[in-house]
């Protein structure tokens, strides 16, 4: 894939929601990621500073998985052989909520389970060797170029570098820099409006471990054990078999609750937990390395898809955008899907998009500036945040989902609306569908379509769910950790 005449997009950040943009991008245009973060820091396939996130769980559920592989194919088999795992849902899964371990039925999805430096090594590279991408690492944007009409690249400077910023000139710059980007203050330092911004904070913090089996051990016969929170038990714990044969326990709490970062603490944490499992397996295993903590958890929404005086030739996607409290696992999925919709939106938009990298223009209707693509560029206002628009459309499921719970938790500190009335009678449902999931394999097929983003929240109210969870008692489920099943096959279901 290969970019197209002089036009030149700059992607600001370079982890997966930038890479797959540039790689959208490089059928348009030639296209330069810019990435703070000195790539060798990590070793080959390892965390590195720029993802907080990057040392705690990671899953990719189905949804970004079919958008991931419909963007590069053959991805999905190239992350296997590098030892991702496709881990179904529930079988593969030891599972407890609200007093109540999970039925072990046959897989109706499946999320893959690896680490974050080894998704973002395998799909770097081979997005790097389809051409029409440069990736400049070690080097951060220290503000836009431009004005409030228009954007016309980013000001840069290699990290640990004596040298003065030096300018990138572009046709389109685009914010995929994650949930501390900076785009909103440096709009505001070119005479632009920063988008109108949404917070929910549970205060949750995080507190990773990784594991290795002991020699000798046997395999435990699944791949997740899973301890949900509740409105009575707030704890959440993930423990994760991931490549190379290793185990990732991520121990979470709200505000006040964090899991410590010392070894000892954290086995100790454990036996905060409804039950005394999660602390016997942990302690059954070898340590390796320290425990990492991570804080920033909350959900940030920027609504760039609003009017406000913005200039032409910016866009925002990825955590940029939206940002979700990694517990639901949707960061990832959400990016690859915008991806997709932002590829579409370039295919089906016509000459126009071909000529002029989309026409993006101010969405106050600002006539905008020529830049170096020709003379469509700064055109069509409209189309701007009918771009933002899509990408946001996006991202309203997992939003649903993680905005909406978090919502309803003691404590949480919001910047938006409260939940309405619709809102705790919504709530009061979903908490009986929950109830219903752990022993009714159809109505959970239904709930995990919905947590793995290949199906809409209205499917919560299919009948197949909507019966048994307002007119019929939950189902038996096994009193103890579920530990074996009758021909388990490691993920086969």
């Amino acid at each position: 894939m290969t970019g197209t005449g002089e036009r030149h997009a700059v992607v600001v950040g370079g982890s997966l929601a930038g890479v797959l943009t540039a790689l959208v991008l490089s059928a348009h245009a030639r296209v330069t990621i810019v990435e703070r973060d000195r790539l060798d820091d990590a070793s080959e396939g390892g965390p590195r500073p720029g993802i907080p996130q990057a040392r705690h769980t990671h899953v990719f559920v189905e949804g970004g998985q079919l958008a991931l592989e419909s963007l590069l194919p053959g991805i999905l088999g190239e992350l296997s052989a590098h030892g991702a795992l496709p881990v179904g849902m529930p079988y593969d899964l030891v599972q407890h909520q609200s007093g109540r371990w999970y039925e072990r039925f046959a897989a109706s999805t499946r999320f893959l389970s690896c680490t974050r430096g080894l998704l973002d090594t395998v799909v770097r590279e081979r997005v790097l060797a389809e051409g029409g991408v440069e990736l400049l690492a070690g080097t951060e944007v220290t503000g836009l170029v431009g004005d409030a009409e228009r954007v016309r690249g980013v000001r840069v400077r290699k990290r640990g570098a004596a040298e003065d910023p030096y300018e990138i000139e572009a046709d389109l710059v685009v914010d995929a820099s994650g949930r501390t980007t900076r785009v909103p203050t440096w709009l505001e330092e070119i005479g632009a409006e920063a988008p109108d911004q949404e917070t929910i904070d549970t205060g949750q913090g995080y507190a990773t471990q990784l594991y290795r089996p002991r020699p000798g051990a046997e395999d435990p016969g699944y791949h997740c054990l899973y301890f949900l929170p509740d409105a009575e038990q707030p704890l959440t714990g993930v423990v994760l078999r991931v490549e190379g044969g290793l185990w990732v326990a991520s121990l979470s709490g709200p505000r006040g609750s964090e899991a410590p970062t010392d070894p000892a603490g954290f086995l100790d944490f454990a036996r905060r937990f409804p039950h005394p499992y999660l602390r016997e397996w942990l302690s059954t295993m070898e340590p390796v390395g320290n425990v990492h903590s991570n804080r920033s958890t909350a959900n940030v929404r920027r609504y760039y898809e609003r009017p406000g005086r913005r200039p032409a030739g910016l866009l925002a996607i990825g955590d940029a955008l939206c940002a979700f409290n990694p517990i639901y696992g949707q960061g990832m999925t959400v990016a690859a899907q915008q991806a997709v919709a932002l590829r579409k939106v370039l295919g089906t938009a016509g000459a126009e998009w071909a000529e002029g990298l989309g026409a993006v223009g101010s969405v106050t209707g600002g006539r905008g500036g020529a830049a170096s693509g020709g003379r469509r560029f700064g055109r069509g206002g409209r189309r701007t945040r009918d771009v933002q628009r899509v990408l946001a459309g996006v991202a309203e499921t997992a939003w649903a989902i993680s905005a909406g719970a978090d919502r309803a938790i003691p404590g949480v500190e919001s910047t938006g609306p409260g939940p309405n009335a619709l809102d705790r009678l919504t709530a009061r449902y979903l908490r009986r569908v929950a109830a219903i999931v752990p022993g009714d394999p159809g109505a959970g097929r239904h709930y995990r379509s919905v947590l793995s983003l290949t199906a809409p929240p209205a499917r919560l109210f299919h009948p197949r769910v909507a019966l048994p969870a307002l007119f019929r008692a939950p189902r038996a489920t096994p009193g103890e950790p579920p530990l074996v099943v009758e021909g388990w096959r490691g993920g086969e279901g």
